[in-house]
């Protein structure tokens, strides 16, 4: 790749399911396509819930995408002409898709990307710290709680009717039937450690 360093950069679009994420990736992509920009897009193999080779958010805006395994799939569908990269549900990939982004940006190309900032028990999501930390762009986009219709910051994950356990397994593909987006005080998790400290008062 024989690119100007100038261009490249690091979007991130973050928050919890339901906020508009990949709808939002969508729109900048639409917008660069405008303006003549090469782009390829990205989403993880894993992510099949509404199509196999398209990003598609939850109002069914939608793009011709390639599914990947391995974030090191990605040197296989770009070149020297590509100027933007965009990767949907980014925090389904492995952590060596910071390596790989780097690079991307090293050699001129803008990547954009859309992920969860948060687990369903409300922790880190895996990579996504260190990712946030080296974005020049981050939107933080919010939704609404199903439950008393705040501002929505948290994912909840339903299992059987109620909310999961602290212990469930990280990743769980799925969207309203096994999710809902929810405020601090109405997002839920069984047996999640409590914190050890008291107010003095």
């Amino acid at each position: 790749m024989a690119k100007s360093y100038k261009n490249g950069g690091i979007e991130v679009i973050t928050g919890p399911m339901f906020a508009g994420k990949t709808e939002e990736l969508l729109r900048r992509v639409r917008r660069l396509q405008f303006a003549k920009k090469n782009i390829v897009v990205f989403k993880p193999a894993l992510d099949d819930r509404y199509a196999l080779n398209e990003v598609v958010s939850h109002d069914k805006s939608r793009t011709k995408s390639v599914n990947i395994v391995s974030p090191s799939e990605i040197f296989t569908h770009i070149d020297e002409h590509t100027d933007v990269v965009a990767i949907d549900e980014i925090q389904f990939l492995t952590e060596d898709v910071l390596e790989v982004v780097e690079f991307m940006v090293n050699h001129g190309i803008l990547v954009i990307v859309s992920g969860l900032d948060t687990d369903f028990r409300g922790e880190p999501f895996t990579f996504m710290p260190k990712l946030l930390a080296k974005a020049e762009n981050v939107l933080k986009l919010s939704a609404v709680c199903v439950k008393c219709g705040a501002p929505a910051t948290k994912t909840q994950r339903i299992v059987d009717g109620k909310p999961a356990k602290y212990h469930d397994p990280i990743v769980l593909i799925g969207a309203s039937e096994s999710y809902e987006a929810r405020c601090r005080s109405c997002h839920k998790v069984y047996y999640k450690p409590k914190l050890k400290l008291e107010l003095p008062w």
